[in-house]
Parts: C-alpha cells; sequence; structure tokens
C-alpha cells in the first residue's frame, strides 16, 4: 500500500507504509539505545550499520526459505521486491543475536545489557509492523465480523486481528519489559522468589522478551490467525511459525533462571 505516489518525469516516487514502519523503527531505536547505552554518534552508526541492511536480508531470507521457497524458486527476481512484504521474525532475531555480539566484541561493550537495551525497542517495532498488516489487510480472523475496524477484504467483513496482536506486541509487552529494566536499573522495587533482593541481571530483559513475545504469539497462532495460505496447517494443528519458535522459547526460558 502506497502513502502517495507521484511521477516525476520518468521517475516515479511511491513510499509504501511498509518502508515507513521500518524508518519509524529504526530512528526510534537509534535515539532509544544511544540515550540509554550513552554510545558515541560513531559507535550507533556503526550498530546501525551492523544490523540494518542485514537483518532486513536475514528477515527476507529465513521468509524465503521456510514459508515460501517453492514459489521464489520459480521466480527469484521476488526475493528482492522486499516492499510487497514476507519477512519472517527469526531470521531477523538471528542477524541481531550475532550483530550484537560483533558490535560488543568490537567496542569493549556488555553483549548482555546492549541486548536489554535493543529488546526494549522491539515493542514499538512490532506495533508498526502489525499496523501495516491491518493497513495492507493481512493476517486476519473471522469472516462476517462487522463491528468497529472491522477490515473489508474481497466482499467479506473480517475480524481485525493484527490490531489484536499490536495490543498484545506492543503496551502489554512494552509495559512488562519497562517494568523489569526500571528494577533492573534500581529505580523500582519488586520482591518475589524469582527476583530476590529487587534484582535483575544483564540479559534477563532480553531473554522475557524473547520468552512473552513467545507466548502471546502462541496463542495468537492457536487461537487467532489463520496461518500462510501457502503453507496452511502442519499436521493440522502447527504453524510454521510455531513449529520455529517453540525452540527458541524453551532456549531463553533455560537462559532466564542461568542468568538470575
Amino acid at each position: 500500500m502506497y502513502i502517495f505516489n507521484i511521477n516525476l518525469f520518468w521517475i516515479t516516487i511511491a513510499p509504501t507504509y511498509y518502508g515507513l514502519m521500518y524508518a519509524v523503527g529504526f530512528i526510534y531505536a537509534y535515539y532509544f539505545v544511544k540515550k540509554w547505552m550513552k554510545l558515541s554518534i560513531s559507535k550507533m552508526d556503526d550498530l546501525l550499520f551492523f544490523t540494518f541492511l542485514w537483518v532486513i536480508l536475514w528477515w527476507r531470507l529465513w521468509y524465503v526459505l521456510f514459508y515460501d521457497l517453492f514459489y521464489y524458486l520459480s521466480n527469484p527476481l521476488d526475493i528482492l521486491k522486499i516492499w510487497q512484504g514476507g519477512m519472517s521474525f527469526h531470521g531477523g532475531v538471528i542477524w541481531v543475536v550475532l550483530a550484537m555480539f560483533f558490535f560488543s566484541r568490537k567496542y569493549k561493550v556488555s553483549f548482555l545489557n546492549l541486548a536489554d537495551e535493543v529488546c526494549l525497542t522491539l515493542p514499538v517495532w512490532l506495533f508498526l509492523w502489525r499496523i501495516w498488516n491491518y493497513l495492507n489487510k493481512e493476517l486476519l480472523w473471522f469472516a462476517n465480523y462487522k463491528w468497529p475496524l472491522a477490515v473489508y477484504k474481497d466482499w467479506i467483513w473480517y475480524f481485525p486481528s493484527p490490531l489484536l496482536e499490536a495490543t498484545l506486541e506492543w503496551i502489554i509487552l512494552f509495559l512488562i519489559l519497562h517494568f523489569f529494566n526500571l528494577i533492573k536499573h534500581k529505580k523500582l522495587k519488586f520482591e518475589s522468589n524469582y527476583f530476590k533482593k529487587s534484582k535483575i541481571n544483564d540479559g534477563q530483559v532480553a531473554a522475557l522478551f524473547l520468552l512473552y513475545y513467545s507466548l502471546f504469539r502462541v496463542f495468537v497462532e492457536l487461537f487467532i490467525r489463520t496461518p500462510d495460505v501457502q503453507i496452511w496447517y502442519i499436521f493440522w494443528v502447527f504453524t510454521m511459525w510455531l513449529i520455529l519458535t517453540l525452540p527458541m522459547f524453551f532456549v531463553w526460558v533455560y537462559y532466564f533462571f542461568k542468568l538470575r
């Protein structure tokens, strides 16, 4: 979906909402991490370079490999059409972890602390992503829903499931992560059996992001979201996203308690 479309001589300028979401997300992450990590402009430029192009590349390639491989083998040039959508969260996570690792080694900063600050920006990313899904009329749920915010597509009204995902992945996840981040920075006290002496260690906020994001998406995948039409359900129950997420969920449960 284009924001506007202008033809200047032989050049067409047609920015998309998809590109706008990426731009706003990167700008927000840049200034948020810079503020909390107190990094110089040159270091932040390097961090942006480590992540920007490669994250998009890995997001795209992961989608191609796991979600629609046969189509892209027949239409290889379509792999480059990232403005049409088709990104996979798991591929982005893998590269972000690698990018943060290389950056932390180069500049001798804490990898775990950097991971915490980067993950604090991700709920805003996810919110923007879901708004684009809503505007693009995709990832919808059941039909014949005619209440406010319903999506009209192919002569049918649909429930706006991307907005429900945006609520879970932005507002609720945002509040959870910033609550524990305040504990980590000793701006809030909270006692329980799991958080002794109101202490959150480096890396635990990042682990919590992956834990809660996995839980929210598992809920959405099982009960709300219609799977990708080119794959549909695997073994009549599981979506591809769910299969790729379960190992990540258990790994980060382990690391959350190990980092404690």
